[in-house]
């Protein structure tokens, strides 16, 4: 690395896009990832798709016991 960098001709927000969304990785612990799969195989689907499900329904469920 240089001591120092000019950032003279630098434009502030060149790369800002505030309509940005960022796909975060979830990492499941053995167990729920092992659910997860089962369920996923029976259903012939991806993990991603598995997950969304599950927590829709937990919404649901959450929904009506407010």
């Amino acid at each position: 690395m240089k001591k120092e960098y000019n950032f003279s001709n630098g434009e502030r927000g060149k790369f800002y896009k505030s309509d940005a969304k960022f796909n975060l990785p979830i990492y499941l612990d053995n167990e729920n990832l092992l659910f997860v799969e089962k369920i996923a195989k029976r259903k012939e689907s991806d993990l991603s798709t598995i997950v969304n499900e599950l927590i829709r329904s937990d919404r649901e469920i959450a929904k009506v016991i407010e």
